[in-house]
């Protein structure tokens, strides 16, 4: 079974200062909620300023737009496949899973977010991206077999089709209402995998 555990795949700079370090990881958390809430193109200046730093800053952790596209939408997979161990802790599996599906759309949200910067990276740095895969695939692979082990879901529903049915949320047309629309989605999905206890 693939591991939902998440390598570091942007590693922060060793020699980086404790100030340092700290400006560098608000920047990826300012991007990434400016990314899921206005797109890519949302302004590098604006990120720096909401982040309390400098452009200048800004540039010298990331050189690139895409640069910072990059570290943020591996932090978002890293995250996300973190927290399949940590609610398969704290919640009963299908309770579990139905909580990492949430998850799953904030981290389509950003994704769909840097779009046109992560097509740019896909033709440069494909392991980015089947690294991802496996990720995400391992840790809800992880919590479907738990669920399933212990009689709260159906038994026969592989990871493939979990992530299809999933996969379909981030081609609903942009509106207002895409996050809760998501959210219903996400609860026809548990009616059908629960078995009736």
């Amino acid at each position: 079974m693939a591991s939902a555990e998440p390598k570091t795949a942007s590693p922060v700079p060793n020699r980086l200062r404790a100030d340092a370090r700290r400006n560098r990881e608000r920047l990826i958390e300012v991007a990434a909620a400016a990314f899921a809430e206005k797109g890519v193109e949302t302004s590098l200046e604006d990120i720096a300023r909401q982040a309390g730093v400098g452009i200048g800053t800004l540039y010298r952790h990331f050189p690139t737009r895409e640069h910072l596209v990059e570290v943020v939408y591996r932090r978002e997979l890293e995250s996300l496949a973190a927290a399949a161990t940590e609610l398969a802790q704290k919640h009963a599996p299908d309770i579990a899973i139905e909580e990492w599906m949430r998850r799953f759309v904030g981290y389509i949200a950003t994704k769909r977010g840097m779009a046109n910067s992560l097509r740019i990276l896909m033709t440069s740095n494909s392991s980015l991206f089947s690294e991802g895969s496996g990720l995400i695939r391992g840790a809800l692979e992880n919590l479907l077999k738990s669920a399933g082990d212990k009689g709260y879901i159906r038994s026969d529903i592989e990871t493939t089709d979990l992530l299809h049915a999933l996969s379909s949320i981030y081609s609903m047309p942009e509106s207002p209402e895409w996050r809760e629309r998501s959210h219903r989605l996400i609860g026809l999905l548990m009616d059908g995998l629960r078995t009736r206890k």
